[in-house]
């Protein structure tokens, strides 16, 4: 939109190409070992944890969401999976918390998620580890900051929820109700084949590039 206003007589022939997700490889058909216990309710969140909005995530959620919800299904359990975690989250490995670090590949952690959560009170754009996870057919319940700049229907594709106690409660819900949370996975998966795989995205640009012949038929 800036470069729009700044070069208005090439708004015309500008198109933006928003992020998007390889569903080959983040695909609930992968087979891979669960890196979970059997007893336990998984719940996962995924990203680099010495950013800051991440880190204030998990912080947040652990303090105030997961208390809620171990209060009657003690054998849940959260885990914080990626790379180089701050101080502040690595103090949160304990009682219901795992902290990771780095793993050589997140999506065993994505594939046998009970569900995945992205409670970032302060996101912008399209949050890749949202669409990973809806990818792979994860039920997902995220905050409304991050959902924001996803082409997805709340309630459909995914669960938003504004506070500890709408988050704690989605997050309830689809435990309580396993065939809704896999019907959301697997909506969650076709909105990302839809509108956020590469195929999908790239698309977009193929009326601008000619093909081979068109291209030797105008150079003649």
């Amino acid at each position: 939109e800036l470069f729009c206003r700044l070069a208005p007589e090439c708004a015309g022939k500008v198109e933006a190409i928003g992020n998007g997700v390889d569903a080959e490889f983040f695909s609930p058909a992968q087979d891979v070992a669960s890196p979970f216990p059997i007893a336990e309710i998984p719940i996962v969140f995924t990203g680099a944890m010495d950013y800051w909005p991440n880190i204030d995530a998990v912080r947040w959620f652990a303090s105030d969401v997961l208390p809620r919800l171990r209060r009657h299904k003690p054998e849940l359990r959260f885990y914080v999976v990626g790379m180089r975690p701050a101080q502040a989250v690595r103090a949160l490995a304990g009682e219901g918390v795992t902290v990771t670090g780095t793993v050589p590949d997140v999506r065993p952690y994505l594939r046998h998620a009970a569900l995945v959560v992205a409670p970032l009170r302060v996101a912008r754009g399209v949050q890749n580890k949202v669409l990973e996870a809806m990818a792979m057919a994860r039920p997902v319940v995220a905050s409304q900051a991050c959902a924001a700049g996803i082409d997805a229907t709340a309630g459909h594709h995914f669960e938003t929820a504004a506070d500890a106690h709408s988050f704690a409660g989605s997050i309830e819900a689809l435990l309580r109700e396993p065939a809704r949370a896999a019907a959301m996975g697997l909506a969650a998966r076709e909105c990302v084949l839809a509108r956020y795989s590469w195929e999908a995205r790239l698309s977009r640009i193929d009326r601008y590039l000619e093909s081979p012949d068109q291209g030797r038929a105008s150079a003649a």
